[in-house]
């Protein structure tokens, strides 16, 4: 009865805790016994050993309900518990009380396959509505049948699994759910396909590499991964202040490839403090688009680029900074190799875009210039780019298409009118593919996001107007002017 009135919490666990009880119960109670069974002393001093032994025995108490604290919780991730519920349940003359057992699920958890020490799985999702002339800013306008409608859309849904070794290597591996409306189709030299994605409803890959970090001014990256060019391409689709992308940026950029890159902040040692002074990437890839497990040829693309953090400072209490950038990319091309895997090139008859296909061997020269300026709540990117496409003989056959010289810009501008929540955001492009008299396209663009967790969950709502200066000059295919709304919802996980 001592040592249930001592122990009053404990005693009622099961036989293991008792035993616990039990044990220290015994090294402490003979000693309150020979406490009592002393020598007679004054009412004072019995009463002072008497609270040094309560006190002593409710700083047991309190350690050992710890420890069963513990060995519980370590017994309920271990084992899963089996609760006992009471059912009322009738027979169709009387009702009855049963009693069910149920037990309890197990935690979710994930366990590394390998020696990495840690793994990350996310992904997001991009649903959105577009009404209007919808793909006209990409130079896709056309009437009748062959427009596309109002529509509800997926524009993007991946998952991505992410992780890192202690052996300073990490790496990623993504796909994507929702197919482009842009198909691409390789063909080989004798004019059978080699890969396509016009036909695409199953889930592919968008980034799979290995990077190695041991390093932060040597970063080597092999696999499949946007080339280094460009850098609203290189901004991440979730981080983008507009819906879409420029149509100059679409068609001249890369976009993802297979190769292999170094890369990285040549000052993270000597100038700690100034790491993200100076980065660079310069990389080796086949140079035909992602997904395609075969080179068109035994040419490369070369691609590299280098950004400069002119200065960062403190303006009126605001963060103030101005990054430069430059990148360019060359490659020589077989016949059938999609010069153009992210957008719109080849100028078609009526003055519409389309993507472009080498008909014969090609070569391409890239370069481009770019500058962001952020002050506080506002942000200032311009961005030029300009492709030179060669055409080439091949084994004494002439080639089959003129070469020309695309190019274009934009300027982008945005303003937080609340903090973090409320953005405003506005855009002027145009761009010059540079086959045919007046095939200019231009457009201005403004929009809202609303972030409701970051870019985690936000909303965003654009409007753009494009006009075709081909259209203009050539009235006879139809209106030249062009109007789109988009509206979207992201999550990421």
């Amino acid at each position: 009865m001592l040592i249930k009135s001592l122990f009053p919490k404990v005693v009622a666990g099961s036989g293991s805790y008792r035993l616990i009880v039990y044990v220290i119960a015994l090294a402490i109670v003979p000693k309150m016994l020979e406490a009592e069974n002393s020598p007679p002393q004054s009412d004072s001093a019995r009463l002072e050993r008497l609270e040094k032994a309560v006190e002593l025995l409710q700083q047991r108490n309190t350690e050992l309900e710890r420890e069963v604290s513990r060995l519980r919780k370590q017994a309920s991730k271990s084992e899963p518990v089996s609760e006992k519920q009471s059912k009322v349940v009738s027979d169709g003359k009387s009702e009855v009380v049963k009693t069910e057992v149920t037990e309890e699920k197990k935690p979710v958890y994930v366990i590394p396959g390998a020696s990495e020490f840690k793994l990350t799985l996310g992904g997001f999702i991009q649903a959105q509505y577009e009404g209007g002339d919808v793909n006209a800013f990409e130079g896709r306008f056309a009437v009748g049948s062959g427009e596309t409608k109002d529509r509800f859309r997926l524009r993007r849904a991946r998952i991505n699994l992410t992780g890192d070794f202690a052996e300073q290597f990490d790496f990623k591996i993504e796909g994507e759910f929702e197919q482009s409306d842009l198909g691409i189709t390789v063909r080989n030299p004798d004019g059978t396909t080699q890969v396509s994605t016009a036909t695409r409803t199953e889930f592919g890959a968008t980034d799979i590499f290995i990077n190695w970090h041991r390093f932060p001014e040597f970063n080597v990256k092999a696999g499949q991964y946007k080339a280094p060019f460009g850098l609203e391409q290189l901004t991440s689709d979730t981080t983008m202040f507009f819906t879409e992308r420029t149509e100059v940026t679409d068609a001249i950029t890369p976009e993802r490839q297979v190769g292999v890159s170094i890369w990285g902040k040549p000052l993270s040692n000597l100038f700690p403090d100034q790491k993200d002074l100076l980065t660079y990437a310069v990389g080796i890839f086949n140079g035909n688009g992602r997904n395609n497990s075969v080179n068109d040829n035994n040419e490369y693309m070369y691609a590299g680029r280098i950004e400069l953090r002119a200065f960062k400072t403190k303006f009126l209490d605001e963060d103030a900074w101005l990054k430069l950038g430059a990148n360019a990319f060359t490659s020589r091309d077989d016949t059938g190799t999609v010069l153009s895997p992210a957008g719109n090139l080849r100028v078609n008859s009526d003055g519409s875009l389309s993507s472009f296909t080498a008909p014969s061997p090609a070569e391409r020269d890239a370069y481009g210039f770019d500058a962001t300026l952020h002050l506080g709540p506002f942000e200032l990117i311009a961005e030029y780019l300009s492709e030179r496409v060669h055409s080439r003989s091949e084994d004494g056959m002439p080639p089959l298409f003129q070469g020309f010289r695309a190019d274009g810009y934009y300027v982008q501008g945005s303003y937080f009118l609340i903090p973090e929540k409320l953005q405003l955001v506005a855009r002027y492009e145009t761009f010059n593919p540079g086959q045919v008299a007046n095939d200019d396209l231009t457009s201005i663009a403004g929009g809202v996001n609303y972030y409701i967790r970051g870019d985690h969950i936000k909303l965003m709502a654009d409007y753009f107007h494009t006009w075709s200066d081909f259209r203009e000059s050539n009235p006879s295919f139809g209106k030249d002017e062009f109007d789109e709304i988009i509206l979207r919802l992201q999550l990421m996980f």
